[in-house]
């Protein structure tokens, strides 16, 4: 898991840019996935996770720019870096303001495409890496033994937790309060790129309701938000 390339999807429909991108892209160590247009590129998005979307402006079907904003009222946090042939700075200030994290006008200078790529996908790691919770954990009458996988209970019970129990409770009282996307979860505690069904992460959180919960239809502390993702919170 620690050592996975980092993954680009790359979003151009001029093939010869496309292909030239991808090798130099390639030859840096990143996993590329290609798409030539905005609605493959969503697709994309919706099928996969990434760390880094590397998007032309004019695309065809559905523009770069329209790509952002449905990415983000998804609630998708994927950095994205927009290439444009279009540089007057109004171009610049709506791409941003769609939630664009960088943004380059073409001819761009291929060095400096790969030092903004390595930069936002190290910012979005570090972003990632919360601060993370000791060896043990107490909430309520609750204790998590993450090293022992084992779970001490409001009754007194000793449950034992399997290895991605464990890492789903970790992942979510790293973030607690913070609603953390179905998306992340699959690749932090599956290591999927490719998603299973959100059902799978449904009955963990079931578990955790049934283990820690002292009224499970009504959980204080493991939360479901519906079409986004799951949170932990101290009531």
């Amino acid at each position: 898991m620690e050592n996975k390339k980092p993954s680009i999807l790359l979003v151009e429909d001029e093939e010869n840019l496309h292909e030239a991108l991808k090798l130099n892209l390639e030859l840096e160590g990143y996993e590329v996935t290609s798409a030539y247009d905005g609605s493959n590129a969503l697709k994309s998005v919706a099928d996969e996770y990434f760390d880094l979307i590397i998007l032309d402006v004019m695309l065809p079907e559905i523009d770069g720019i329209n790509v952002t904003e449905t990415i983000r009222l998804q609630n998708n946090e994927v950095p994205i870096l927009i290439l444009s042939a279009k540089n007057t700075s109004a171009d610049r200030v709506l791409g941003l303001k769609k939630g664009a994290d960088d943004y380059l006008t073409k001819p761009f200078n291929l060095e400096e495409l790969l030092l903004r790529v390595q930069k936002l996908i190290d910012k979005n790691k570090k972003m990632q890496d919360k601060e993370t919770v000791g060896d043990t954990y107490s909430f309520g009458e609750n204790t998590i033994d993450f090293k022992a996988q084992e779970a001490k209970t409001k009754n007194g019970e000793i449950v034992q937790l399997s290895k991605k129990e464990t890492m789903l409770l970790k992942l979510l009282i790293e973030n607690k309060n913070e609603v953390v996307p179905r998306e992340k979860i699959l690749q932090a505690v599956w290591g999927y790129n490719v998603y299973p069904t959100t059902r799978t992460i449904d009955n963990f959180i079931l578990n955790f309701r049934k283990y820690f919960e002292e009224d499970s239809r009504n959980p204080k502390y493991f939360h479901s938000v519906r079409g986004v993702g799951y949170k932990y919170s101290e009531g």
